[in-house]
């Protein structure tokens, strides 16, 4: 029997015992499992710090958003006004660009770029995406590694592990809630704790085959050992955070459950994605403040974005391109409506972060969110003059109420410096003419 043929047979587990029992893990789809085209705090410790990225495609007017003066003292411009209260926790910054080569990937540059670090290529699988890199820092001893929730009735987000494959956007807040705070929930301030046992013996299963893995591992060529080990590293940060359901959980005074969500309706109506952020943004300001998870990441309506008024067949998207410049304005009006939803969605996360109080301070004050879209001029499908914006100082680690005007300059520059910011140990990020070692030093604290 060949190596081929043998490995087929297992029939993609690998067995173990346990306590007597048999348990068995599966496979990833292996290389020899394909035919020759491969189609087939307590004690004082401060509180942890948070991440998040929130996105919306079809980015800003030019000239509407951008501040006229840099540094602390800028005045925030009309378009961004219902941010305006909470300038002083708020960086924007201005002049970035994606760097591409030849003609500009409609609707890509801003995610690729800003939350990847990279153009894609052809055959070539991107990296891991932002969050996950400063996940794999500080969201490790979490029960929830991220959180991905999309407003806009799709199910998806620009969160990647790496590969080709994003992580899904839950779009149902009450789906959401169920997740988070039904019946595998422990309450961080519960007066007794008790082990679920069957989280033992799922925390306990990867042991079990390390010996047949091992076996597997010796008769694989380079891909599919590299694959196997992707795998298991995957399956290994699962299993960590399965042992940490078996640890009674440290203190959080500001956590409370929160009120079930009642069902609503979902999908690309504009009041719909809207009542949807709100609901994300209550259940995911709760999740952080419980101690679920320390990342997490919202697409408000992804690139392209088919969102659209009631009433109406036309989609934002067909918009940015179709309606005329208003000669007497000097921009699109039904376009800048849109994007004037966007910013009050935007407001309305933020400020559920910021409304809720920790001590002297608020969830937003220990988080640091990152606002990005997918191009400068939607109009044209530029990749200049990308909008950023950031919110919160990561207990600290931030300076905040700064406008940073950085012309021609990579996204990259801003994602290097959140994680510097949030502790991964890094000197450069990016790739091709979008690497880069220089942080923005003026917004670290």
């Amino acid at each position: 029997m060949s190596t081929s043929t043998e490995l087929a047979t297992r029939r993609r587990v690998l067995r173990g015992m346990m306590g007597g029992a048999a348990v068995s893990v599966g496979l990833p789809l292996l290389d020899c499992f394909l035919d020759s085209t491969g189609r087939a705090f307590a004690g004082g410790a401060p509180l942890p710090v948070c991440f998040g990225t929130w996105f919306q495609g079809l980015g800003l007017n030019p000239g509407s958003w951008e501040p006229k003066t840099t540094g602390a003292g800028y005045e925030m411009m009309p378009h961004l006004g219902l941010l305006a209260p909470l300038k002083s926790k708020i960086n924007i910054f201005s002049g970035l660009r994606a760097y591409v080569s030849g003609a500009v990937p409609v609707h890509v540059p801003g995610h690729s770029v800003g939350l990847g670090g990279a153009m894609p290529k052809p055959g070539v699988a991107p990296g891991p995406s932002l969050d996950s890199i400063i996940a794999d820092t500080i969201g490790s001893r979490t029960r929830f590694r991220s959180l991905e929730v999309s407003c806009d009735g799709t199910p998806t987000s620009y969160s990647t592990r790496g590969g080709n494959a994003r992580n899904p956007g839950e779009h149902l807040p009450i789906a959401l809630y169920t997740r988070i705070f039904g019946p595998e929930f422990t309450d961080p301030n519960a007066a007794s704790f008790t082990p679920d046992p069957e989280v033992m013996v799922r925390k306990s299963a990867l042991s079990a085959v390390s010996d047949e893995r091992a076996d597997l591992a010796k008769k694989l060529g380079a891909a599919d050992r590299t694959r196997l080990d992707e795998f298991f590293t995957s399956l290994r940060a699962t299993e960590n955070q399965l042992n940490l359901q078996l640890q009674r959980p440290a203190p959080l005074e500001s956590c409370v459950v929160p009120r079930k969500p009642e069902e609503q309706p979902t999908g690309r109506l504009i009041h719909e994605a809207l009542a949807a952020n709100k609901a994300f943004a209550a259940l995911l300001t709760y999740a952080l403040a419980c101690g679920q998870t320390q990342v997490i990441n919202v697409n408000f309506a992804g690139t392209a974005s088919t969102l659209r008024k009631p009433g109406s067949t036309d989609v934002y998207h067909i918009y940015t391109h179709e309606e005329a410049v208003d000669p007497a304005l000097g921009y699109q009006p039904t376009v800048t409506w849109f994007q004037s939803r966007v910013i009050e969605a935007l407001h309305e996360f933020i400020s559920a972060l910021d409304s809720f109080k920790e001590g002297d301070g608020t969830l937003l004050d220990r988080s640091l969110v990152l606002y990005t879209t997918d191009h400068g001029y939607a109009r044209y499908h530029t990749a200049e003059n990308i909008p950023m914006i950031t919110a919160g100082s990561a207990g600290g680690r931030v300076k905040t109420g700064i406008h940073i005007a950085a012309p021609g300059d990579s996204m990259t520059r801003v994602g290097l410096t959140l994680q510097q910011a949030l502790g991964v140990p890094v000197s450069s990020w990016g790739k091709d003419q979008n690497a880069t070692s220089r942080t923005i030093t003026e917004v670290l604290g």
